[in-house]
């Protein structure tokens, strides 16, 4: 069996959060995990250890300017544990300041940028995530959310209805609803290129979505 990608966006951080802890539980290793989460107001200043207003206001010039993602600003305060204890603050093209941690945040601010080049949409299709969706993955960020992205290796295969539960439960949205009153809104998705992402349609077309993975992240 591929290694998997599942996918989960929250409108509150703090849900979010919840779902990472609890997965963390289930035995899924850090490396294996990612949370990017709009920081849009500074949103996330009380959770931000060290960096500064600063280094903020940079991370937010570069998402603005386009000039890339910015690096890794800064650490949680104390008291997270496991993934967020990496939490840091960059800015992401055409999102905007986010704090992430994970594997997803390693293939943003990489050297040479290559899926990046495509911002957070680019990364996620590198992962797996049809192109699609990940444009709308990324607007839901953009607009407040938080997603978070789990990898499975077919050696913890067994895991993956226990990490798509623990996503649902801990409050993951509805995709399709959300994009449909985005459109509603005015917002259009980029044109999505033709034979672009993976083959097939993602498992879960509502709250969560498992997609095989097309590279080895």
């Amino acid at each position: 069996m591929a290694q998997q990608t599942i996918t989960a966006l929250f409108d509150r951080y703090p849900d979010a959060s919840a779902a990472v802890g609890e997965i963390e539980g289930q035995g899924i290793p850090h490396g294996d995990i990612s949370l990017v989460s709009n920081n849009e107001g500074d949103r996330h200043a009380g959770t931000l250890g060290d960096g500064g207003a600063d280094t903020r206001d940079r991370a937010k010039d570069r998402a603005k300017d386009g000039t890339g993602a910015g690096a890794t600003l800064g650490t949680v305060a104390g008291g997270a544990a496991g993934l967020l204890a990496g939490l840091g603050l960059i800015a992401i093209p055409g999102v905007g300041p986010v704090v992430a941690a994970g594997w997803l945040v390693a293939t943003l601010t990489g050297a040479g940028l290559g899926a990046a080049a495509g911002g957070l949409a680019g990364a996620l299709t590198g992962a797996g995530v049809s192109e699609g969706d990940a444009h709308a993955y990324g607007e839901g960020v953009r607009r407040g959310g938080t997603l978070v992205t789990v990898r499975i290796d077919p050696a913890q295969a067994a895991l993956a209805p226990t990490v798509t539960a623990a996503l649902e439960r801990h409050g993951a949205v509805d995709l399709d609803e959300k994009a449909s009153a985005w459109r509603a809104e005015g917002w259009t998705a980029p044109q999505v290129t033709a034979g672009s992402g993976p083959a097939g349609m993602p498992s879960g077309q509502g709250r969560t979505r498992t997609y095989p993975a097309t590279t080895d992240l």
